[in-house]
């Protein structure tokens, strides 16, 4: 079936535009989320069954467009040169990461395997989802639990003190129980 992609283009460009904007507070990238998204959109709409869906099909390709937009800023940080290391809190930190593989494998099966998927084979939790059979928000929350019940395991093994950032300041083993 062809679609009028021009057609779709004067429909919904400022429409998609704006909406864009609102989300990540920047024109110019707005306008390459739009381009970005318009492409996916030419290349897709062969796929598009129903006629009456488009808006909702538009919109849904536009969010991943977002989405996609700040996966990538995600990882491109740069590390400024004067910025204070702390290998205090670095050793402190490494320290602790030793042990949350022997941690994760106390937790309940449903548990460790969400974790091991998302956390260390780098599943979405989408792909979590297709893996298990479950629903995304069910895959979401299956690994929100495992990550308390994980902290859970620290807890009672140490006493663990973090900055506002998260990092470890410092931390002592309490007396041997459980997964200790």
């Amino acid at each position: 079936m062809e679609r009028d992609l021009s057609g779709i283009w004067i429909q919904f460009n400022q429409e998609l535009y704006n909406f864009i904007v609102s989300r990540v507070k920047d024109r110019d990238t707005a306008k390459d989320i739009l381009q970005d998204s318009f492409i996916k959109i030419q290349k897709n709409i062969i796929h598009l069954k129903d006629e009456k869906s488009i808006k909702f099909w538009i919109y849904k390709i536009t969010s991943n467009s977002i989405i996609d937009h700040f996966r990538s800023k995600k990882h491109h940080y740069e590390i400024s040169e004067h910025l204070p290391f702390d290998e205090e809190k670095y050793e402190k930190n490494s320290q602790l990461a030793n042990c949350i593989l022997p941690f994760i494998k106390c937790l309940p099966e449903i548990y460790r395997e969400a974790l091991l998927l998302t956390e260390f084979q780098n599943y979405s939790q989408i792909d979590l989802a297709e893996q298990l059979g479950i629903s995304y928000s069910g895959a979401k929350s299956r690994v929100q639990r495992a990550k308390v019940k994980l902290r859970e395991l620290f807890e009672q093994c140490c006493n663990i003190t973090a900055d506002q950032y998260g990092n470890i300041i410092d931390y002592y083993p309490k007396p041997k129980k459980g997964c200790c």
